[in-house]
């Protein structure tokens, strides 16, 4: 094994030419117990062909593999029937990949062959299935699934209306720190006439309730939230030997398919997922097989599906929510494009609310990146002005097409290459007239900062040169690093967990 993996990271590495018109023409010619020393060459023809941009080429592999469906050496059949998956569904490739899984009469042939069919299964084989084909080592649900994705693709529906709302409670998961941001920008919108009410705030999340018939696109007028899903229940004692069987019937409930019902336009499928760092493969495929016994409409696919069913587990319960996979997201329609180190949309729709409002704002963000917190606050109204800085030339270009997008005509847009010490040269940064900073600067992590205290130093100090007197300046802070200006007073502070490290987010208003 180790030397058939050693030569597959070598032939991976050659280009598709040479693999294609040299090692395997080298190969066709090799004995039989050759061939099987060197079948590590059809598992790199299958991943470098795979994202082939030659059609014409792509057929002659894909026939090549399928003639080593007949090759005498059973572990060359094996390999092909790993490898043809990659290339696509193949209804000759299926019909005899099939017909190795009901005459072969070794076990882990029989199983490689029942793993290739669940990936390019098609009519060929869901006959099979049906005829109840025993002793088959392929699952009906991944068979049923593959077939559902090719020939009724889904999407989801974001403008259906969903009538029946009184007993939905809506997660809206957020970082950590967030939630309270999270849960005033509900309430705010409810006290504006808007269509959801918070029901509780809990770590990450914030639970909400309909006040009406609503659609998906009303939900997605909320700025704050990262993901949103169903309650579908909990199970307590996740540990226990009931809990496979009661997620499965939260995942089969007539709450279920009512909702997929609803809202997706073609099959009904989900992936399944356990929260935490754990490996829960095992788990998903025992409780996706429970689920699809008590509920058959609804499969179970890793593969593009519409819905994901997100289990979250507790030492005491664990909450099983049914999250439909909008893409794009409403909401950024203007974001054309993005740096690496670009911020988490709801992040800067959080700074944007916590920020406040006063009239005729005139904003600047000196590490505009891609201009997300820029275009947030703006979106919130009583924006005169904003100022983009960025050292990245790249990230101005981003930002002016991102600002373009939004639409924001009404206000008047700066972006500049340039460090944000040189604010002296920006006429505006020294009019007197700055009224926010708003920025999530460079943490150190994703783009190196030689010297980050020193970066912040100067943030802070150029913040307080700027502003004008009852200005505020926030963003996230890696540092235990305040401001010792005397006319810089925090109002501000919440610890956030931005992906797996701490940061803060604070802010200061100038005296």
């Amino acid at each position: 094994m180790k030397a058939d993996n050693d030569l597959y990271r070598q032939l991976r590495e050659l280009p598709a030419g040479q693999l294609w018109g040299v090692e395997v023409p080298k190969f066709n010619q090799a004995t039989g117990k050759e061939r099987a020393r060197q079948v590590a060459l059809v598992r790199a023809v299958g991943v470098v062909f795979t994202h082939c941009s030659d059609p014409a080429l792509k057929i002659q592999v894909k026939a090549w593999l399928k003639g080593l469906l007949q090759d005498p050496e059973e572990k060359v059949r094996r390999y092909a029937m790993a490898a043809i998956p990659k290339l696509g569904e193949d209804v000759e490739a299926e019909r005899n990949i099939l017909t190795i899984l009901k005459t072969s009469t070794v076990d882990r042939e029989k199983r490689k062959a029942g793993a290739a069919l669940e990936k390019i299964a098609g009519e060929e084989t869901l006959k099979a299935v049906g005829a109840g084909a025993a002793g088959l080592p392929l699952s009906e649900q991944k068979v049923r699934a593959n077939v559902a994705r090719r020939e009724s693709p889904a999407t989801i529906r974001v403008d259906a209306i969903l009538d029946r709302y009184d007993t939905l409670r809506i997660s809206l998961r957020c970082r950590r720190g967030l939630e309270a941001v999270l849960a005033d920008e509900v309430r705010a919108s409810d006290t504006a006439g808007g269509k959801f009410r918070v029901l509780e705030v809990r770590g990450c999340h914030v639970v909400v309730a309909a006040k009406g018939p609503f659609s998906l696109r009303d939900l997605y007028q909320l700025r704050c939230f990262d993901t949103m899903g169903f309650g579908l229940g909990r199970v307590r004692d996740p540990e226990g030997p009931e809990a496979f069987a009661g997620l499965a019937k939260l995942i089969g409930s007539p709450l279920s398919e009512r909702l997929m019902d609803s809202l997706t336009d073609g099959s009904w499928r989900y992936r399944l997922s356990f929260s935490g760092s754990e490996n829960h493969d095992d788990d998903v495929a025992k409780v996706a097989a429970e689920a699809f016994k008590v509920n058959p409409r609804i499969l179970n696919d890793a593969r593009e599906a519409p819905w994901s069913v997100d289990v979250f587990l507790a030492p005491s319960a664990a909450l099983a929510e049914l999250r439909p996979k909008v893409s794009p997201d409403p909401r950024l329609t203007y974001r054309k494009a993005a740096i690496n180190a670009a911020s988490h949309p709801p992040l800067a729709a959080c700074l944007a609310r916590l920020a406040g409002r006063q009239a005729n704002e005139v904003v600047w963000d000196p590490f505009c990146g891609s201009g997300l917190e820029l275009i947030e606050t703006a979106l919130l109204g009583d924006v005169k002005q904003v100022i983009g800085t960025d050292l990245n030339e790249k990230a101005i270009a981003i930002a002016k097409e991102n600002w373009a997008a939004a639409g924001l005509e009404g206000v008047k847009s700066t972006f500049l290459t340039g460090d944000f010490r040189g604010y002296a040269e920006v006429p505006v940064l020294v009019s007197g007239k700055l009224s926010l900073i708003i920025s999530n600067p460079p943490l150190g992590r994703r783009v190196r900062v030689p010297n980050l205290h020193g970066l912040f130093a100067d943030f802070f100090r150029v913040a307080s040169a700027t502003l004008r007197p009852g200005g505020r300046v926030i963003f996230v802070n890696p540092l235990r690093l305040e401001s010792t200006d005397k006319t810089m007073r925090r109002d501000y502070r919440q610890e956030v967990d931005l992906g797996g490290y701490d940061c803060k987010v604070e802010m200061y208003v100038k005296c």
